[in-house]
């Protein structure tokens, strides 16, 4: 078993089913004897929940929901992922930076030049030991987001927003193909647990 603590992260459009898993994941962890912290963004802070409400319900410009997303990531960090690392605790967290890219990058199009620079500024010396990249078709995606019937800003985006968010993901896969780890959520269920096992496996 491998001793030092790993932040692993969960990534993907709304509706590919990675915080249906997300849960499960942590607990195998456990059963192998390891300790595990579960947390999400934006929120895992006070600070972050009351940003979180804020950014998921209230209209505002592209560039101050990427600084609002930082400013919750930076809280994050300090209050709850580094001290969590360094007394040994695995940290799984519903998404980090790449959603910031995905999102308000490739989503909103807010330049990359400002995404990197806060990136450098809020955690230039911190990233995911490994990153869950949950890939699905946007239709499927929205089918899914379709029987739910209160849906945040995000979530009542059109197709067009996804398919742009998806393709920002999967650039930032192909740019740091080491730290990704590529799951087919088109897949049921029973498969994407089954390729999650694999890379349990890989870890521990």
């Amino acid at each position: 078993m491998m001793s030092k603590a790993k932040f692993i992260t969960f990534e993907g459009v709304d509706g590919a089913g990675k915080s249906t898993h997300l849960q499960w994941f942590a607990d195998v962890l456990r059963q192998r004897g390891l300790e595990v912290l579960v947390t999400r963004e934006p929120g895992g802070t006070s600070l972050g929940e009351h940003l979180r409400e804020i950014l998921l319900n209230q209209p505002m410009h592209a560039e101050t929901e990427a600084l609002l997303m930082f400013a919750a990531r930076l809280e994050h960090i300090e209050q709850v992922i580094r001290p969590a690392l360094r007394r040994g605790t695995w940290v799984v967290s519903d998404r980090f930076s790449d959603a910031s890219f995905a999102y308000q990058g490739g989503g909103r199009g807010v330049a990359l030049p400002k995404l990197e620079q806060l990136e450098r500024w809020v955690h230039e010396d911190l990233q995911p030991d490994l990153t869950l990249l949950f890939d699905i078709p946007i239709e499927v995606a929205r089918q899914r987001l379709s029987n739910n019937a209160s849906l945040d800003r995000f979530e009542q985006e059109q197709g067009g927003f996804f398919e742009k968010v998806r393709q920002a993901y999967l650039e930032r896969y192909r740019k740091n193909p080491q730290r990704f780890a590529l799951i087919d959520a088109a897949q049921t269920p029973e498969a994407v647990k089954a390729d999650i096992e694999k890379i349990i496996r890989s870890l521990t």
